[in-house]
């Protein structure tokens, strides 16, 4: 009897390292990107993963990761958060300041971003409920010449807006927020 309860203990903290190994060391580590300007400052939380020789963006009978016009949480892990300390115009539309889930589904040539007004999803699996949705656009692919190989989010100042930057493989959306 004390074998097996010697055997269970092992188990058990082994177990118990291997989660707390994964949540130091994740595969996919988790990013903050920050934008500041005297009118607004903007945050995204996301974790990155790495492409690792596989299909990202393409047809679902084809493997891909994230099949077309299906639901991803644009990152791994957990929900990706953006947040605005103001009210602005997210590609064109209204956005007041908060803070909010942001979820695509990615097409070929263009992708649908949407803001979730339920942000403390932690492992976004399934798609969220649209009533909770604030804010609905659809942004144009640019394809990259060379691959990315871990997802990249950042913000690059225009002239008059910012945009904010989804970049991974060889696809790259550009969302202007004024």
């Amino acid at each position: 009897m004390k074998n097996v309860l010697k055997i269970v203990v092992v188990l058990v903290l082994a177990f118990i390292g291997y989660v707390v190994y994964i949540l130091v060391n994740p595969v996919s580590p988790k990013d903050t990107v920050v934008y500041n300007s005297d009118d607004a400052s903007f945050e995204v939380v996301y974790s990155r993963p790495y492409k690792k020789d596989r299909l990202i963006f393409g047809l679902e009978e084809d493997g891909a990761l994230v099949p077309y016009g299906k639901y991803w949480r644009t990152g791994a892990n957990a929900a990706t958060t953006f947040e605005t300390s103001s009210d602005v115009l997210f590609n064109g539309e209204k956005l007041k300041a908060g803070k909010y889930a942001l979820f695509t589904f990615p097409y070929e040539n263009s992708w649908t971003v949407t803001l979730s007004s339920k942000s403390d999803v932690f492992f976004a699996i399934k798609q969220p409920d649209p009533k909770f949705d604030v804010l609905k656009t659809s942004v144009n692919v640019k394809p990259m010449e060379k691959t990315l190989e871990q997802l990249t989010v950042d913000f690059l100042q225009d002239s008059s807006f910012v945009n904010m930057r989804l970049m991974w493989d060889r696809t790259n959306i550009s969302i202007p927020i004024e």
